[in-house]
């Protein structure tokens, strides 16, 4: 069964695309709604900085269209502070914050790792081991979180849902095939990230679905795809839906390139 095609970007709140992308005058809190009428899905990355709160989730999930999906960036007090080690606290916070409020549109959740992080096989391994694998389990290791959260936590689910995980790796150490089949064991994905050759890019499939980020092909962060490029990408799309479902951002955000980008994309699918 081919799996289905999400397309999107890397988070919506950016001035420059006011005007530009966003029309004029549009007020700030319809922005997700618009880019929800052009794209089928998103990447929270707000969660990256900070724990976002439970009346959030809800209002993001309120305000897109039946069937569009979120993933959402896991806190780097996790990947980056903790660099995977005695994460259960924070764990336990991350789904006690409110990313279950999402239901039906909750994707998979995204792993970051920073470019001075090398390859640790146990660390890894344990890491994916303590990921909860369905919402109603996410529930149970939300039950943990600090005090701090007392009052403010989201601790149910509306029906028990499988919970996927995506891992993107910044340091050329991770190229090894003991870490790709490793994933493969865990059924976690290891990102497709195209980084204008600054980080190692992988095209491995080790689960379910495939997850992609597209950062620029010529310069990070901002340089916008050609009609060429879009088709080039297009195509391994339809060969990876034969995996499963596909997800991929951009986040070429600097020169507003984001957004136009992932409509070109998804049209072509």
């Amino acid at each position: 069964m081919t799996g289905e095609a999400r397309v999107g970007t890397s988070g919506w709140v950016y001035p420059p695309w006011r005007a530009v992308f966003y029309p004029e005058g549009l007020a700030q809190r319809r922005e997700l709604g618009y880019l929800a009428e052009q794209v089928n899905s998103v990447e929270i990355n707000g969660s990256f900085y900070a724990l976002q709160k439970p009346e959030s989730y809800r209002r993001w999930r309120e305000e897109t269209p039946e069937g569009f999906v979120f993933s959402v960036k896991g806190p780097r007090f996790v990947t980056h502070m903790k660099r995977l080690k005695d994460v259960e606290g924070a764990l336990a916070n991350f789904f006690a914050s409110g990313v279950l409020a999402l239901e039906e549109k909750l994707g998979p959740v995204l792993w970051q790792l920073p470019q001075n992080f090398k390859y640790e096989p146990g660390v890894v391994a344990a890491f994916c081991d303590q990921l909860p694998r369905t919402t109603a389990a996410a529930v149970e290791v939300g039950r943990g979180h600090e005090e701090r959260l007392k009052g403010r936590e989201w601790l149910h689910t509306n029906e028990d849902r499988p919970l996927r995980y995506a891992v993107e790796v910044r340091n050329p150490d991770f190229g090894t095939p003991e870490f790709v089949e490793l994933l493969r064991d865990k059924g976690v994905a290891l990102v497709v990230a195209d980084t204008a050759g600054k980080w190692p890019y992988f095209e491995q499939v080790t689960a379910d679905f495939v997850y992609v980020r597209l950062h620029g092909d010529k310069e990070l962060y901002a340089s916008g795809y050609t009609d060429e490029a879009l088709d080039k990408w297009a195509a391994k799309v339809r060969g990876w839906r034969e995996h499963g479902d596909v997800f991929v951002y951009f986040d070429n955000d600097l020169k507003v390139r984001a957004p136009e980008d992932a409509r070109a994309l998804a049209r072509r699918l």
